[in-house]
Parts: C-alpha cells; structure tokens; sequence
C-alpha cells in the first residue's frame, strides 16, 4: 500500500532529489526553504527513510567512471523452482538488482564488477548453478539515466542531462575509499561531511572538496534523496523495447531519453531469433495503462525505423542493493 504523505513530505521528496548542497551544515541552509529548523528536517527525512518512502540518502554514482562494468542478464526460469532460483541468483555478490517481469524471459537482473572477465564468470557460475541460460544484454550505449520522480506517479520533477559517454576518471585512493565510505548514503546528521570524515582521517572540508571533484567528473551523477517509487504512486513499471533500424537507433536513443517519463534508455546487444530487441526505456506511470500509452508515443516517434515493441512490466522486486565497489 501506499503510504500517507501530507504536502511537506511531498515538497521534500519532489525538491530533493539532486542538487544537496556542500556545506558544513546542509540541513540548516535548506530547512527555512521549508519553512522548518535543521533538527526538524532531519527527522522528517529520517521517517521517510524509516517508511521506505525514501529507499536512500546520498550521492548517486556512476560506477563505470571508476573502471566498473555491468550488464544487465535475465532467466527464463520454471514456475515450480522459480523462488530457489531467485535466493541463488541473488547471493551472488555481483547481483546488484534483480525484478520478476511479465514475460517468458522472467528474471531480469544486474550483474556488476570491476572487469569484463568476472562479469562473464558471474554469469557462467549463475548458469551452472541454476541449469538455466544466463541471456546477456551488455549496454552498446547509455542515453539517458536520471529521471527525477514527483510525488503521486505523474510527472517528473524534471530530467538530468541526456548522458555523456562513460569516461575512466583517475581516481586517488582517497577517492576510493570515500566512494565507499558514502555509497550507502550519507548520514542523516547537522554535519554529515564531518561524520564521514572522521571515518577515513580526513576534515569536513577535504570530504566537501573531493564530493564537489567527483560530482564535476561525472563519477556523482546527483546528490540528493531516492524515492521508492511505487511507495509515491509510480505503481506501473514497464521496460519497454523496440527492434530498431541498428543505423538509426543511436539518433532513436538520444531522442527517446529526452521524454520526461523515460528514467534508463539504453542500446543492448540483440539475441536474434528469439529477442529481436536493441533499444531498451524503462517507463513509469500510476498504472498500466498510462505505461502502454507512453510506449505507444515511443512507438509513434520511432515511425518506420521500428519493427517491432514489447512492453515488459515489472511484477516484484527479488533484489535491490544498488550498485557497489
């Protein structure tokens, strides 16, 4: 069920999603923006987290900025064995998401590593283990990743930037351990930088310093809170995909990820003949029925240079820890 929001805890999901300042006490600069005090913004966030309204707190990274890969893979797997199959899938470390979908292909999930190598050997340990085909989707190209949710499942607060190719950022060993240190968020705390530094021997100005290198790099994509989405009324959720003209589909991509309901779109390898696919958007409406009119208007806008769709919607959540060094 959905939770109860009043309107404050509305407008604090809907405006903080992205742009968390660096300062030495964040939640006092932006409390009178909400007409509240810095203790009192902290426990509301603090019972939203609590709630599962927020699902985290903190930056956002791209981990293939720092010699990261992953790939996303998925299972056609059989009713009877099907929960035993998702608790094995999911106690491997390299899973950072797995979903049950609407489709024969059931299983979707992430794979993530620090190499190509022991994503395949994640991959092929999966396979042996289950008995079943792991079917790789490895990403060609990112278009788009961000999307910002609005309280209630009908608009977005508004889209980030359509994506730049994932460049190696050199990061120090400092960096490293504070990506670390953060990736599960920061804490919700007057002076959560100087928190994280007292942990890794470093001030709360250097801890302010790195996050504003990282952000600048394109390592942090935002930093900010993370709505559950079906917790504020994005209760559909459907992963479209389209057999696009291989000439086209990066010109299709781009425009795609510039539609304000598409949070992930992507180009993926094929698997001709069984899964014809190479565009993929993940879309998000309040039902079923608002998802399959966005894939329609994705439909009208590829016109002719699409040969075929599918809509697979997400039907529970079997693992989600975000992605992690």
């Amino acid at each position: 069920m959905t939770p109860e929001l009043d309107e404050l805890d509305s407008r604090l999901i809907d405006n903080l999603q992205a742009d968390f300042p660096l300062l030495p006490r964040p939640f006092a600069a932006l409390a009178p923006d909400f007409g509240l005090d810095e203790t009192t913004l902290i426990g509301r966030l603090s019972g939203l987290l609590e709630r599962g309204v927020l699902t985290r707190f903190g930056p956002l990274y791209q981990i293939e900025r720092l010699g990261g890969v992953f790939m996303l893979a998925a299972l056609q797997v059989p009713e009877a064995v099907f929960d035993k199959v998702a608790q094995q899938v999911n106690a491997y470390p390299q899973v950072a998401h797995n979903y049950r979908r609407e489709h024969p292909l059931n299983m979707w999930f992430v794979l993530a590593a620090d190499s190509d190598a022991s994503l395949q050997a994640a991959a092929a340990a999966i396979s042996s283990q289950t008995g079943l085909q792991v079917h790789c989707f490895p990403k060609e190209r990112e278009y788009f990743v961000g999307m910002r949710f609005s309280v209630g499942g009908h608009a977005p607060v508004g889209a980030c930037a359509l994506a730049t190719p994932p460049l190696p950022y050199q990061a120090q060993p400092e960096d490293l351990a504070l990506v670390r240190a953060t990736q599960q968020g920061l804490p919700l705390l007057a002076q959560p930088y100087l928190e994280v530094g007292r942990g890794l021997d470093m001030s709360c100005q250097q801890v302010r310093d790195r996050l504003a290198r990282l952000l600048a790099s394109g390592v942090i994509r935002r930093i900010g809170v993370v709505p559950n989405h079906y917790a504020i009324g994005y209760l559909a959720n459907g992963m479209a995909v389209f057999d696009v003209d291989d000439d086209q589909v990066d010109a299709a991509g781009e425009a795609i990820g510039r539609l304000p309901f598409v949070s992930h779109c992507y180009r993926r390898a094929r698997h001709r003949p069984a899964w014809p696919y190479n565009l993929f958007a993940m879309c998000h409406g309040a039902t079923r029925a608002a998802v399959m009119q966005q894939q329609q208007t994705l439909r009208a806008l590829l016109g002719s240079d699409c040969r075929g769709s599918d809509v697979l919607f997400s039907c529970r959540i079997l693992k989600k820890t975000g992605l992690r060094l």
